[in-house]
């Protein structure tokens, strides 16, 4: 079902008649296509279906291109990114090529389609800039941690479900909370993961985050748990390189106080939650998507 999406994309691309664009594009790393999957597996594949999946992923691939110009990032999935490529500037232009011909497109959806992805995109846009706000200094507040993750990840997701079931006439609250809590995950899981995994497995540096200035769950609930001189060692080693003791330091501290475990449980809440409401709908393919969220390791 995914490769029909995939040439929805490249449609897309080519009537824009640009040469460099087609090129731009074949550069970006597909991903996962974790939001493609879930319309797919909601609405069928029809054409309705199909055209959504597209719009909704070239949507995402342009929040990613500004991301990775805003972050500084010059890896994306083990590959150079577009900024690394081309420069600043390509980048955010040609993310800006993909959002006008994504929403153009969306004009020949369901009119409440187009109203739920275009809130979610709005969304996404305000989680970005916190997002940007909060890595100022260091952020111990849990609820904007939270707050930020849903506007900048789970938005898309939750359109994407929510919008899925509208073109197939399901429950659209069970979607959009499956939705939300599915992103919610993802991006917890990916916080833990950039502290756990090695930068061979992740195809960018580990610990980049903190080393950007993001206070992630794990790093909040440390220094929630710590004494006033770790917190000191911890503040002093926010938004900047981190040379490898530090890191084994931060690891061990981690350990210590179980941070990870309780950042992991909390993810896992959230997807027990989703996977409840799709056993509900008798969604197992939903369900199943889901439990794997939480077992990923990249």
């Amino acid at each position: 079902m995914l490769e029909a999406v995939e040439r929805k994309i490249e449609q897309y691309i080519a009537e824009l008649d640009e040469r460099d664009a087609i090129e731009l594009y074949r550069r970006l790393p597909a991903g996962k296509r974790l939001r493609a999957k879930l319309i797919l597996i909601i609405a069928g594949n029809t054409l309705a279906a199909v055209k959504t999946a597209a719009i909704v992923e070239m949507i995402h691939a342009a929040s990613l291109l500004h991301d990775d110009v805003i972050d500084d990032a010059y890896v994306r999935r083990g590959r150079p990114s577009i900024n690394a490529l081309y420069g600043n500037k390509t980048s955010i232009m040609f993310g800006d090529v993909l959002y006008s011909k994504a929403f153009h497109e969306l004009n020949d959806i369901d009119r409440e389609v187009s109203k739920v992805i275009s809130a979610a995109v709005v969304k996404l846009s305000l989680g970005e800039r916190k997002d940007v706000l909060l890595s100022k200094s260091f952020n111990d507040d849990v609820e904007a941690y939270r707050e930020m993750i849903y506007q900048k990840t789970a938005s898309l997701m939750e359109a994407a479900a929510e919008s899925a079931a509208l073109l197939c006439g399901k429950r659209r609250e069970a979607y959009r909370i499956y939705g939300r809590n599915l992103g919610m995950a993802f991006q917890m899981i990916d916080d833990i993961l950039d502290i756990t995994q090695s930068s061979d497995v992740l195809g960018k540096p580990a610990m980049h985050d903190f080393e950007e200035g993001k206070s992630t769950l794990p790093y909040i609930y440390l220094h929630d748990a710590m004494d006033a001189r770790e917190r000191e060692r911890l503040l002093s080693l926010h938004g900047r390189r981190i040379a490898a003791e530090d890191a084994a330091w931060i690891r061990e501290r981690m350990d210590d106080y179980g941070v990870l475990k309780r950042a992991y449980e909390e993810a896992a809440g959230l997807v027990h939650e989703a996977v409840a409401l799709m056993k509900a709908e008798g969604e197992s393919r939903l369900e199943e998507i889901a439990s794997k969220m939480i077992e990923r390791s990249y």
